[in-house]
């Protein structure tokens, strides 16, 4: 097999690419080893002899993969997480989530008349407190405290 090198380094330069780009066509390869200037490699590459290969791009395929598993709730592990729980879920949103349940269910019991204006009073001001850590944790407090009755 004849020594291209010095062929592909000047078909790189005039193709603009790197000499790992640099295709040569294998049918044709006696006809570019008799190419020594710039010009014969031109004209090479007029004929489609030696042409330039398309550029690798980035394969997105590993990090859609990623991307659904964590989407399932997978690769969340201590392992993978850098931030502290409060920067991740900061105190304020897990408050959130938890006292508005709690203040839904204390005005509904209300609304409906289960339980009256001063009782609702008294466990809307234990819940802002944090005394419950959910709606059930609220209700088992209430009907074990004699305020609902159990259904």
């Amino acid at each position: 097999m004849t020594d291209l090198k010095n062929q592909k380094r000047m078909a790189a330069e005039v193709l603009g690419c790197g000499i790992n780009r640099v295709w040569i066509d294998p049918d044709k390869i006696e006809d570019v080893a008799n190419c020594i200037t710039r010009a014969d490699i031109r004209t090479a590459v007029a004929s489609g002899t030696i042409k330039a290969k398309p550029k690798n791009g980035t394969s997105y395929g590993r990090i859609r993969k990623a991307a659904a598993q964590k989407a399932k709730g997978k690769r969340k592990g201590p392992g993978s997480r850098k931030g502290t729980d409060n920067a991740r879920v900061p105190d304020k949103r897990r408050w959130i989530s938890v006292i508005r349940p709690i203040r839904a269910e204390l005005k509904q019991l209300r609304d409906e008349g289960k339980i009256t204006p001063s009782v609702y009073r008294m466990y809307y001001r234990k819940a802002k407190g944090g005394v419950y850590k959910s709606r059930s944790h609220l209700r088992m407090h209430m009907i074990s405290a004699g305020y609902l009755k159990e259904e």
